[in-house]
């Protein structure tokens, strides 16, 4: 009988705790509400009110019966993917290079790959047109070098916002993976080996599974990133790769239709959510699934 006044004093003591621990976080918890949930619950308000102020889904309506909001959709998820893929291909060897070398040189090289974070996103925006452009430097270095006759179109077009956003996006590719890379025990490596695998089996079967963490959440930030870029498809796109934020920034700054643009943000919002979601869910199922073909 003695045990049990101990064990509801131990309960009260974690209780205790508990409740301690939860004041601590509570301010920023406030802060969080303030700043993040009280405008995305105005932007979801905003949403549904009609141009004469009454609740209404007239602007949601609408994004379903115009075909230029499912265009608009189609091009920000192409554009987001083409973006994260070219990511993928420039990233990945950069990041297994990076690994690859003694922690001082890589060092060094680790700050070439974040200079671009180091400047204004608008500067290195405008230096992209100056280079791009019919009279840049690359199409004049082309012709007089006799590579081409005329001035290619590489500014005002997909090709340019791509060149542009994933000059952008590529160290947020290459720093979660490099992580993961580096933090691989190369003795699995050589384990694989001496079990008679070859070094591509190996790659493949020990080294890009362990890596695939770093590669996921690179992707994933990359591709949400992409998802509400504005400045880079707004100049290198020339008005010709229209995105949701482009989209957003003409229905306030042109038809001051707040309604609208909040409805293009939730529907967004919900979107990026949504894949968010089936993206952890999916690196659940990998964690627990039962791999095979190990050498």
């Amino acid at each position: 009988m003695s045990d049990l006044p101990n064990a509801l004093a131990l309960q009260r003591n974690a209780l205790w705790e508990r409740l301690g621990l939860a004041s601590l976080i509570m301010p920023a918890l406030l802060l969080i509400m303030v700043t993040m949930l009280l405008p995305v619950g105005w932007l979801f308000y905003l949403s549904v009110l009609s141009d004469s102020g009454a609740f209404s889904w007239e602007h949601y309506q609408r994004m379903w019966e115009q075909p230029s909001y499912g265009r608009t959709f189609a091009t920000t998820f192409r554009v987001s993917l083409l973006t994260t893929g070219i990511c993928i291909l420039l990233g990945y060897p950069l990041a297994y290079f990076l690994s690859e070398l003694p922690k001082r040189a890589a060092n060094l090289c680790m700050v070439a790959v974040l200079l671009p974070l180091w400047t204004s996103l608008l500067v290195r925006t405008y230096a992209w047109l100056v280079l791009l452009q019919r009279r840049g430097l690359i199409n004049n270095w082309g012709i007089e070098l006799g590579l081409w006759d005329e001035p290619l179109t590489l500014v005002h077009n997909l090709a340019g916002t791509l060149i542009g956003m994933v000059h952008v996006m590529l160290p947020f590719l290459v720093l979660p993976l490099y992580a993961s890379m580096r933090a691989i025990d190369r003795n699995y490596l050589r384990a694989a080996a001496n079990l008679g695998a070859s070094p591509l089996r190996s790659f493949w079967l020990v080294f890009f599974p362990l890596a695939l963490p770093g590669l996921s959440a690179g992707v994933l930030i990359v591709f949400i990133l992409c998802l509400g870029f504005y400045v880079t498809p707004a100049v290198l796109g020339g008005g010709k790769v229209i995105m949701v934020s482009s989209r957003i920034a003409n229905d306030i700054e042109i038809f001051f239709n707040w309604g609208a643009a909040s409805a293009l943000g939730v529907v967004l919002l919900v979107l990026t959510a949504l894949l968010i979601l089936g993206t952890a869910r999916l690196t659940r199922l990998g964690n627990i699934m039962p791999s095979g073909g190990r050498p």
